[in-house]
């Protein structure tokens, strides 16, 4: 028991010397502007002659958000919904990838080159140009047949399917890390488990809900919150411009900018917590 604690404290020392220069870092770097974007979000911020000067407004700025802004709390929840949407479509997506990528096929290396390339090469306002000019939409799928059908059937269905397709190139590019993430997770199952399995008359379809899944669940919660923050940061979402827009704003900008980022920040974090719990609730149920 003794042996198992002192393995346990090793391990965690071990890895919190992995996280000490991120740590460092952080409070270096983004501890200050990090909390100083509170007391922002709580002042008039003006700029005079005599540089920027903070008037205390309570929370007048909040109230601007939700209650004057006509525009940010639709853009919240258009922000929301794209990330409901956007998420599980990438996950699901980079895990049938991961899956063919892992195998042991001819010029292996390459297509990972392949599908990992765009994310190296490709930079945030590289592949904004190419959201300007259309070239990442793969063509509207109304009037074909299958968006017909799917419309006759649910048509929120098909109007999320319209999305997705509209946008399947950016889902592809967000793919990147979460498919080397979960290939990472499967190199690292033990290739005797599988042949108990199939010994035992496992199909390989068992075998990936009953072994795969489960033991790379660690990996894909990690890929699922990269993602959902990484979806946060970037400007496809409408929040994020927003607060990029209102910062230039000499006149009370930077504070309810803060307020912008704030509850966007809570909205993030909260769905990375309701990520947490559905993991935590399937690990409950098995």
């Amino acid at each position: 028991m003794n042996k198992g604690k002192a393995q346990k404290r090793r391990d965690n020392i071990l890895g919190y010397t992995f996280l000490l220069p991120w740590i460092l870092g952080f409070l270096a770097f983004t501890a200050g502007p990090f909390f100083y974007t509170i007391y922002l979000s709580f002042h008039q911020v003006t700029l005079t002659v005599r540089g920027w000067e903070t008037t205390w407004n309570n929370y007048d700025n909040y109230l601007s958000a939700f209650l004057r802004n006509t525009e940010f709390v639709p853009a919240l929840l258009g922000f929301i919904a794209y990330e409901l949407i956007y998420v599980p479509v990438i996950i699901v997506i980079a895990f049938i990838l991961a899956l063919l990528l892992n195998q042991q096929i001819r010029f292996r290396a390459g297509f990972r080159l392949i599908y990992f390339l765009p994310v190296i090469i490709m930079s945030g306002s590289v592949m904004q140009q190419l959201i300007d000019s259309g070239t990442t939409t793969i063509g509207s799928l109304k009037g074909s047949l299958i968006y017909n059908i799917i419309f006759n059937y649910n048509r929120y269905l098909a109007w999320v399917v319209e999305y997705i397709f509209d946008n399947f190139s950016m889902v592809l590019w967000f793919t990147g890390i979460p498919i080397i993430l979960i290939i990472n997770g499967l190199q690292k199952i033990n290739p005797s488990i599988y042949e108990a399995a199939k010994l035992d008359g496992a199909t390989p379809w068992q075998a990936l809900w009953k072994i795969t899944i489960p033991l790379i669940k660690a990996i894909v919660l990690v890929a699922t919150i990269f993602t959902i923050v990484q979806l946060g940061m970037y400007n496809l979402n409408p929040v994020y411009q927003m607060i990029q827009d209102t910062i230039y704003n000499t006149t009370g900008g930077l504070g309810l900018a803060s307020a912008y980022a704030w509850v966007y920040a809570i909205v993030v974090l909260s769905l990375v917590a309701v990520t947490f719990g559905i993991f935590r609730e399937r690990e409950r149920r098995r």
